[in-house]
């Protein structure tokens, strides 16, 4: 069994921040493969289903971000589950907006969530970071990540969720590169260059009149 985390913090105020896409990582892959309704438990959300061959529990922890551990840590103790059967999805400032990288074990690199769940797991989880990009002045960072995403990002955020959802059953199954590549978008086609034109024909020539011959011609052509 995997147990599958989006972090974020509960309520409707931060449902579209950026800080909250793994909640929203989560409830795509919920949505995409047919899980059950969310109900509480662990001090969280939890939604069980499958991924391929695997059975997996959803969680969004509802301890706010900085205490996410308890909640996974409740998750884990319930189910028996080792360190690398959780998969972590969160957001990360240190990628471009729409990139996600994948690596199991590491440092917090400054996120909360990850460092409380570090706390309780110790650090071989699988994160999988997905890019919201810095603001360029740390003193701006918190109203960065806990302010809403932009109507704009909607052009390669929602793709790259429905993305993740559909590649979840690579990451359960532990095919990490196959879910990565199955996010890059797909290189566009080439068009096909257009037919060269058939060469025209030329017209043909028109036939030249014969000119007239007179009638002593006309005789001398009767004894040739």
């Amino acid at each position: 069994m995997k147990l599958i985390v989006g972090l974020g913090n509960p309520g409707a105020k931060y449902a579209r921040n950026r800080h909250n896409v793994g909640f929203l990582a989560v409830d795509a892959i919920g949505a995409a493969h047919g899980f059950g309704p969310w109900r509480a438990k662990f001090q969280g959300q939890v939604a069980e289903g499958r991924l391929g061959a695997e059975k997996a529990l959803l969680l969004k922890p509802e301890t706010y971000m900085n205490l996410s551990g308890d909640s996974v840590q409740a998750a884990v103790g319930f189910y028996k589950l080792a360190a690398a059967d959780v998969i972590v999805l969160h957001d990360e400032l240190d990628l471009a907006p729409g990139k996600v990288r994948v690596k199991a074990g590491g440092g917090a690199a400054g996120h909360n969530g990850i460092r409380s769940i570090a706390a309780h797991l110790g650090p071989e989880f699988v994160r999988v970071r997905i890019g919201i990009g810095h603001p360029g002045d740390k003193r701006v960072v918190s109203n960065h990540v806990l302010n809403d995403f932009a109507k704009a990002d909607a052009d390669w955020l929602d793709p790259l969720l429905a993305a993740i959802a559909r590649g979840a059953p690579d990451l359960a199954a532990g095919e990490t590169a196959r879910f990565s590549g199955g996010l890059s978008p797909a290189a566009p086609r080439p068009r096909p260059a257009p037919a060269a034109a058939a060469p025209r024909a030329a017209p043909a020539a028109e036939a030249q009149a014969e000119p007239e011959r007179s009638p002593l011609q006309r005789l001398i052509d009767r004894f040739r």
